[in-house]
């Protein structure tokens, strides 16, 4: 029993552990995910074909799959911590999130999951904050809460924090980089109970996950992805919020940033973003100016992508057009189109050869259908 991408349908709870287990298997991210049940029609089939495929692609061993029992015993230890996984396309799914081209598949959610369908506003910055920045950081979750936004962030020190700390009785969420069961930093365990009560936490990282530093970026682009627009508050020229920003460029959200003292630091990032086109605010009303036209014209689907036919067990391709395929890639990144044109192959032997390299741990996806060899 599998279950492709279908809009405002639940999974059942044997179709969700399918969900999970492909997931949680070994070089599957949300993109390669996507491919999987679009190219087999379903999870069941993908998690029966990624030995073959990982074989194929040249790994060095047998692909690492999770096993039932594995995802059973993560949804049931989940649910004792009160978090429920939402899949992709489920009706309790953010509309925002599932936008973005690399949404996850599955987010593990607790708390108060409706504080997910309010317009939400992302408000991030320095781990070392000013004092000045606490203050306005703290001021803009207040008021903006206040107009019924609900609040995102990443449950850092500093202005992350301030914001979550203002906006706990009108609403905020927070976007965890590790497991439920992982919170950092550890301090702020008692102010994500205190969030929960009008709020929510989400996870896409599996329970036990300590974050690392490069998880950072990965949640980053789910505080950008849930939200209509991302205020800076400050953030030194190589800061992860800057990283947050450029995200939701990317995603075509909407960015903002706070000015600061040109001889301070931590305003080198956000006086930056302003000189790059980013909304400059120093209250409320400037977010909400942008943001309301933004409202009115409601929540636009994502684009409409043609339904791929679950491609046949039995195609695989051919010894030749594999070498084509492979000697066209490179470490520098090259889309998907080109490599049908220039292999002179047809897109699904292409997606097929592309998802044995990425089983194996030999492809790297980006954004915009772009991939490389690693």
């Amino acid at each position: 029993m599998g279950a492709a991408l279908s809009d405002g349908v639940r999974l059942s709870e044997e179709q969700r552990l399918d969900w999970l287990r492909l997931i949680r298997s070994e070089n599957i991210g949300p993109r390669t995910f996507r491919e999987l049940i679009n190219h087999f029609g379903g999870a069941r089939a993908a998690l029966a074909a990624l030995p073959g495929l990982a074989r194929r692609g040249g790994a060095a061993g047998p692909a690492r799959i999770c096993t039932r029992e594995e995802a059973a015993t993560e949804l049931e230890a989940a649910r004792a911590l009160g978090a429920e996984f939402i899949a992709l396309r489920e009706p309790d799914y953010p509309g925002r999130l599932q936008m973005i081209d690399d949404a996850p598949p599955l987010i593990a959610v607790r708390g108060k999951s409706n504080v997910l369908d309010r317009p939400l506003v992302a408000i991030v910055g320095s781990r070392n904050a000013s004092a000045a920045g606490v203050k306005i950081a703290q001021m803009l979750a207040r008021e903006l809460g206040e107009a019924g936004f609900g609040i995102v962030s990443g449950l850092a020190r500093g202005i992350d924090a301030a914001a979550h700390r203002a906006s706990l009785t009108t609403g905020t969420v927070a976007v965890l980089a590790g497991g439920h069961d992982r919170i950092y930093p550890p301090e702020h365990a008692d102010l994500l109970e205190q969030m929960l009560v009008d709020g929510a936490a989400i996870s896409e990282m599996p329970l036990g996950w300590e974050p690392r530093a490069h998880d950072f970026p990965r949640r980053n682009r789910l505080i950008s992805g849930l939200s209509l627009g991302v205020v800076i508050v400050e953030a030194a020229r190589r800061s992860g919020s800057l990283i947050t920003a450029r995200l939701a460029g990317e995603q075509g959200r909407e960015v903002f940033a706070v000015p600061g003292n040109p001889l301070d630091p931590r305003a080198e990032g956000t006086n930056g973003l302003i000189k790059q086109g980013a909304t400059l605010v120093t209250s409320a009303a400037d977010v909400i100016a942008v943001l309301e036209p933004i409202l009115g014209r409601g929540l636009e689907p994502p684009p409409a992508r043609e339904p791929e036919a679950p491609v046949p067990a039995e195609t695989e391709p051919a010894a030749d057009e594999r070498a084509r395929i492979i000697a066209l890639l490179g470490p520098t990144p090259v889309s998907i189109d080109d490599l049908v044109r220039l292999s002179q192959t047809s897109p699904a032997i292409v997606r097929t050869v592309l998802l044995e390299l990425e089983i194996a741990g030999r492809l790297e996806r980006h954004g915009g259908a772009l991939v490389s060899l690693l």
